[in-house]
């Protein structure tokens, strides 16, 4: 109890007030040269908690990655409160549990949308994966397999620390945390860091994490700076900061509509912020990059003969 009181002290030492907007528009970010033959990179987006935009986010990157001529697909893993298809305005009539069930193909529950990327519904009983036989998860195992001809799969988890949020985490070639400014979303972000680190031992695990509706650059700074910190310093675990993005009424605005704020408003303070993040992903590669086929391997474990 004294440790967990002393990292908590020490993550809300600093007051996060808000500054001016101070983001120039200097337009979109010009795609970098894509490398061939290079493998799917898996991305799992999640947060500690809900109500910080993580899916907003997971959504209108997805379609920025497109906007780059990349071939995305974007897997809804929210399994309690599947949400990817209202921001997209779009009614799966099958998700992956036909697939688990064996009643569809892959092939036939993706489904393609108006914004240049691929969507996948997930399925509120998806977490019966766990209680399949062998055979059973090796089909499911070949039938996402046959996404590998995609350069981007984004997989939007469900918010906190549920079994099947850490099953795609710990499979994922990287790990965006959301956070925002609010006092209990930096201590619960630091808290799904901190169970990510510690209860994933057997896979390595790369984090980066991005601060959402800030109000200035500065702002987005001091909180990543605060909690990387700590995560260091508690934890021994090294966190990327890959950027921020702005609060603005377009994002409120593009969720009544059901249109992603990227598409409503490309030159927006939050589109632009999100092209930013988009183009300083693109300058790496992942650490631990090795495609579908470890994805299927880390995430069905060692039942699958896949």
């Amino acid at each position: 109890m004294e440790e967990q009181a002393e990292e908590l002290k020490a993550l809300m030492k600093d007051d996060f007030d808000t500054g001016p907007s101070d983001i120039e528009d200097k337009g979109v970010v010009k795609s970098p040269q894509v490398k061939k033959d290079h493998n799917t990179r898996i991305i799992a987006i999640t947060s500690g908690k809900g109500g910080v935009g993580k899916t907003n986010f997971a959504v209108n990157m997805a379609i920025a990655y497109a906007q780059l001529g990349k071939k995305v697909i974007l897997i809804d893993g929210d399994l309690g409160m599947a949400n990817v298809n209202v921001l997209l305005n779009i009614v799966p009539q099958y998700n992956m549990m036909h697939v688990i069930n064996k009643k569809k193909t892959m092939k036939e529950i993706v489904m393609d949308t108006e914004f240049g990327i691929k969507f996948i519904a997930g399925a509120n009983g998806f977490s019966k994966i766990a209680n399949l036989s062998v055979d059973e998860l090796d089909y499911f195992a070949t039938q996402f397999a046959s996404l590998g001809n995609a350069d981007i799969i984004i997989i939007d988890t469900g918010a906190g620390i549920a079994n099947n949020v850490l099953q795609f985490v710990a499979a994922a070639d990287e790990v965006f945390v959301v956070t925002t400014p609010e006092p209990t979303a930096i201590t619960d972000a630091y808290g799904i860091i901190k169970i990510i680190t510690t209860e994933i031992v057997d896979h390595n695990v790369d984090i980066k994490l991005i601060v959402n509706r800030v109000h200035s650059a500065d702002e987005g700074k001091r909180i990543s700076e605060r909690i990387i910190t700590i995560v260091g310093q508690f934890l021994g675990y090294k966190v990327e900061y890959l950027g921020f993005v702005y609060e603005d009424p377009v994002v409120q605005a593009s969720v009544i509509r059901q249109k992603p704020f990227i598409v409503v408003n490309p030159t927006s303070k939050p589109a632009v912020c999100l092209k930013h993040i988009v183009g300083k992903i693109e300058k790496t590669e992942p650490e631990y990059n090795e495609g579908v086929s470890s994805f299927i391997k880390k995430f069905l474990g060692k039942k699958s003969k896949y």
